[in-house]
Parts: C-alpha cells; structure tokens; sequence
C-alpha cells in the first residue's frame, strides 16, 4: 500500500512561518485530490485544505489567505506553506490522498 510520509512540523513564534510536505511512496496522486488535516489537543480533526486533480481549492476559514495548499504530480507530494502563524494554528497536521495510508504526521508548535 502507498505509504504518506509528512514533515516539515516546528515550533515557530507567532507571525512565523512554515513548510509542510507530504510524499507518497507510490504514484498515486495524479488524478485525485490531495488534502491536509490537522488535529489540536483535545480536538477533533479538521480539514485545513484541499486541491482537487485539477487544481480547485477549498480552504477552512480559519486559515484563508494565511495558508497555500500546492501539488506536484511528478514528485508524488502535496505542499502546505503556513504563513501568519497563530497559537489556535498548533496540532498535528495530516497528509491525505485517497488509497494511500496515512502518516504519522507533523506537529506544528505555535508560541505566543
């Protein structure tokens, strides 16, 4: 089964900035979408973005116009840049692209 391998977590200050990646071990995301999830601490998970195999995005309102979700078929892996870092940001965030396993995650840390 194709393997989610996510990284890029941190801790970062407030404001700051990062870099989430998620490769797939396998060619599996030409033709499907590629989404990000994230789950806080005493939380349920949530849906921070998605983009479709044609490149259409949705975003959570809690994270429009901070965070930019991007693809790249040919290297099997979906991008998360979070800029304008909040607290509220903090959590494991999750790689998902149907028929592969999901990882294990990234932590994101945001100090105030």
């Amino acid at each position: 089964q194709v393997q989610l391998v996510e990284s890029g977590g941190g801790l970062v200050q407030a404001g700051g900035s990062l870099r989430l990646s998620c490769a797939a071990s396998g060619n599996i995301l030409g033709g499907t979408f590629g989404a990000w999830h994230r789950q806080a601490p005493g939380k349920q998970r949530e849906l921070v973005a998605l983009i479709s195999s044609r490149g259409i995005i949705n975003y959570a309102d809690s994270v429009k116009g901070r965070f930019t979700i991007s693809r790249d078929n040919a290297k099997n892996t979906v991008y998360l840049q979070m800029n304008s870092l909040q607290p509220e940001d903090t959590g494991v965030y999750y790689c998902d692209v149907p028929g592969a396993k999901w990882g294990q995650g990234t932590q994101v840390t945001v100090s105030s």
